[in-house]
């Protein structure tokens, strides 16, 4: 600078414009910020391959399978499974996958790194909703056309709403699962994390499958998550209105948020 003043003073103009190199460092919009981290989780999601096992191969072989082999006595096979499938891929990618991801995370430092850099925790939660909704995407995108190689043909009228049960159960799942990932240690969320999900997706499978031979009871199983879900999709794929789904998943997904943001540990 003292370069360019004494030029300036010799009536020589300077070789570069005043405020060139003067920094001007300011923060990152909101929305901003909120892509960037959207896109940062989305990448080391499809770089995780136990992830992708749990949330794409495992649901995508239980449609192929459960479609093809004669182990369910429905005219349409296809129709029931895929609402499954498509709770399975939900709750592997926004439960299991968040918590255990985060809790390792937390272990190893790098959500602190995170945290020191001045991003807002709001900001890294919803980013990793939206990352996770990303990927999901994608999974959901397969699965579909999966689907319809097999035989699904379904009503493009009832799809918005069955793409919104959807995306509500995503956002449900993944703030439960950055919930237990964010406040539990790691040891211990990967044990608990792998049970939950064996049981959400047991009683999903359970309900979907045998719901008219369960007795009325099964009308109550609608509070838990997954269940809701795989019905609110069975619901809304069938040109219904899946109303109570929508608000059960509505109010696990606020409820898991809200205490998300207050509780949430960058730290082991």
């Amino acid at each position: 600078m003292s370069s360019e003043k004494s030029t300036a003073r010799d009536g020589v103009p300077p070789r570069f414009r005043p405020g060139t190199f003067a920094p001007d460092p300011q923060r990152a919009g909101a929305a901003d910020m909120l892509l960037a981290q959207a896109l940062i989780e989305a990448r080391l999601f499809l770089r995780h391959g136990e992830q992708q096992l749990l949330s794409l191969v495992i649901p995508l072989g239980s449609l192929i399978a459960l479609s093809l082999m004669p182990l369910l006595d429905v005219d349409d096979p296809v129709s029931v499974v895929l609402p499954l499938t498509l709770a399975i891929s939900a709750v592997s990618a926004g439960f299991t996958g968040q918590a255990i991801a985060v809790a390792f995370d937390r272990r190893y430092g790098a959500l602190k790194r995170i945290g020191a850099s001045g991003v807002p925790r709001w900001v890294i939660i919803g980013g990793k909703v939206l990352g996770v909704l990303a990927v999901s995407s994608v999974q959901t995108t397969l699965l579909c056309v999966t689907a319809l190689i097999l035989g699904w043909r379904p009503d493009p009228v009832q799809l918005p709403l069955a793409a919104l049960t959807l995306i509500v159960g995503v956002a449900a799942f993944t703030a439960l699962g950055l919930l237990m990932g964010g406040t539990l240690s790691s040891e211990i969320v990967l044990a608990l994390a792998n049970l939950i999900w064996f049981l959400l997706i047991g009683m999903a499978s359970y309900v979907q499958i045998r719901a008219e031979t369960i007795g009325e009871w099964a009308d109550w199983t609608v509070l838990i998550p997954s269940v809701a879900l795989t019905q609110g999709l069975t619901t809304a794929l069938s040109a219904g209105f899946p109303g109570v789904e929508l608000l059960v998943l509505g109010i696990w997904a606020a409820i898991a948020g809200t205490v998300t943001v207050k509780v949430f540990k960058f730290t082991a």
